[in-house]
């Protein structure tokens, strides 16, 4: 085990959630449009609420209603989230198989993700992946959230890793920046919310069309 963790490359991968592991989209629509209808306010598509999210959830509401509707849609959001969000959530191909081969070469593998952190638990908790993992941060265990170098530097605070050792696999520009702000590397996958000539537009050059095609990378 020693010999195979000294040959690696990465000591800690650091991962998006959604769309990078995990896929909740229908939930995260289902909520987006329950808190509009709520208020009486046009309810967004399917594509809207993709292009949206990303970067936390304060964000996608100010995207989809605008920042005045962002106190009066949260709550209406989370109460309907906290009622439903696990009803069709799905790990991505390849996600299981790629942490179980990191973590048996001695790489530590976390989640970095802009989803608020008790649901971001909740849902690896569901999906008994948390015996798999060294660490799930997400918005509201700091003050930070991608693609803010603080947050990602008390992941590896906590993680005793470096930014030299370290990568970040995700599938939007703000995983992108977050890589870009603290130093490390950055595997792009096209299974979420942007395609591979819009992660290429934003500065990333490694870039797979899902996770398994990243595996000789991550271990190389």
């Amino acid at each position: 085990m020693l010999g195979r963790f000294m040959s690696t490359r990465f000591r800690t991968v650091l991962f998006d959630l959604d769309g990078t592991l995990v896929d909740q989209f229908n939930a995260i629509y289902r909520c987006h449009v329950y808190a509009m209808r709520q208020r009486g306010l046009p309810e967004p598509s399917f594509a809207q609420v993709r292009e949206a999210v990303g970067g936390g959830l304060e964000t996608a509401i100010a995207r989809l209603a605008g920042q005045e509707n962002i106190a009066a849609l949260l709550p209406l959001f989370i109460e309907h989230w906290n009622a439903t969000n696990l009803q069709d959530v799905k790990l991505l191909p390849g996600a299981l198989e790629l942490i179980s081969a990191l973590t048996a070469a001695g790489i530590r593998c976390a989640v970095l993700t802009n989803k608020r952190g008790q649901a971001a638990r909740e849902v690896y908790a569901y999906l008994k992946l948390t015996p798999h993992l060294a660490g799930i941060f997400g918005a509201n265990d700091t003050p930070w959230v991608k693609p803010e170098p603080q947050f990602m530097q008390h992941a590896l605070n906590a993680l005793d890793s470096e930014p030299r050792s370290a990568c970040l696999v995700g599938d939007s520009p703000y995983d992108l920046a977050a890589a870009q702000n603290s130093g490390i590397a950055f595997f792009g996958v096209t299974t979420g919310t942007h395609t591979e000539t819009e992660l290429r537009a934003a500065g990333a050059t490694d870039i797979g069309p899902d996770l398994a095609s990243l595996t000789a990378s991550l271990l190389a």
